[in-house]
């Protein structure tokens, strides 16, 4: 049966703008308009990408199989998620120069002309399709560094897609950029541990799960006992830690990119604090930041993030 009966698909206009409005749920600004119109356009971009490959490996699509029909696949492939990734792979590479002509999707279509301008190479794209893959096979993480593992392909790749689109890419930045991306996985997978166990995944590594006593039950739990609120509180301590670590990345910088940086900073640590606020109980829903939260995070990030000239 056609997944998509009686649901009339979107244009594609209409499509894309649905993908690329997701960002106003994000921890930190996407493509503020205080930056230059190339930035925010290649912020886009980028986001948008990043925002459909992982609608792709989350089962997140738009009703109707519209992306799958893009990608050159039958409606019902929509629901084949490994299926969709390789497709995907296959549309991205158009978007570096494959043989066969230009990207399919107007998402990728849209991502050619900045990956002409700034120079971006497929690697950090590709990254990002092989943790969607790897949310396929693997469910559980034994220890945190296979969780970091995790996130080198799953995060990382953004923060350094943002220092290659403003040409500030230093192997120093790329560094301190990691720790940010880390962090901000972290907090994300800390604030969606109940939507997380929905889709059978769990972000928190076992190894810490037995050190506080906490089981998958407790974590199926209506609202966090004492145990759990406890291993939540750890994990959001580590965000945090790796969140200092990254601050002097906004010092490294100046002007409205520094600005940018400290959004990051201050979007994962606003929402540390809503976390924290909720007293460590994430289970009922994720604890989101308010508007003044974030500005206060990210004057604090700006007035402490030390300077080089």
């Amino acid at each position: 049966m056609n997944p998509g009966h009686g649901i009339r698909p979107l244009s594609d206009t209409a499509h894309v703008s649905a993908t690329l409005d997701k960002a106003a749920a994000e921890n930190f600004p996407v493509a503020p308009v205080f930056l230059p119109r190339a930035w925010r356009d290649g912020l886009t971009a980028v986001y948008g990408y990043a925002r459909l490959v992982d609608d792709i490996g989350d089962g997140d699509l738009a009703p109707g199989g519209h992306d799958a029909v893009l990608l050159g696949l039958d409606p019902e492939a929509v629901d084949d998620r490994l299926a969709m990734l390789d497709a995907f792979e296959t549309d991205l590479l158009r978007v570096f120069g494959s043989a066969d002509g230009p990207p399919r999707h107007p998402l990728l279509l849209a991502l050619r002309p900045v990956v002409r301008t700034h120079g971006l190479t497929p690697e950090p794209f590709l990254g990002l399709i092989e943790a969607n893959r790897q949310d396929q096979r693997v469910t559980r993480y034994a220890t945190y560094a296979d969780l970091a593992a995790y996130c080198e392909l799953s995060a990382n790749p953004v923060g350094r897609l943002v220092l290659s689109l403003t040409g500030t890419s230093t192997p120093e930045r790329i560094r301190l950029s990691d720790s940010v991306c880390t962090a901000l996985q972290i907090v994300e997978h800390v604030q969606d541990v109940a939507e997380d166990l929905g889709r059978d995944r769990i972000y928190l590594p076992a190894e810490d799960m037995r050190r506080f006593h906490v089981s998958e039950a407790d974590l199926a739990a209506p609202s966090a006992g004492a145990s759990v609120r406890a291993l939540v509180a750890f994990e959001s301590e580590r965000a945090r830690a790796l969140l200092d670590d990254g601050v002097p990345l906004v010092g490294s910088v100046h002007g409205r990119l520094r600005l940018l940086l400290a959004g990051f900073v201050g979007g994962g640590r606003a929402a540390l604090r809503a976390v924290t606020a909720a007293g460590f109980d994430v289970l009922p829903g994720p604890p989101t930041s308010t508007k003044s939260g974030l500005l206060r995070e990210v004057a604090a990030v700006l007035r402490t993030a030390p300077r080089k000239r």
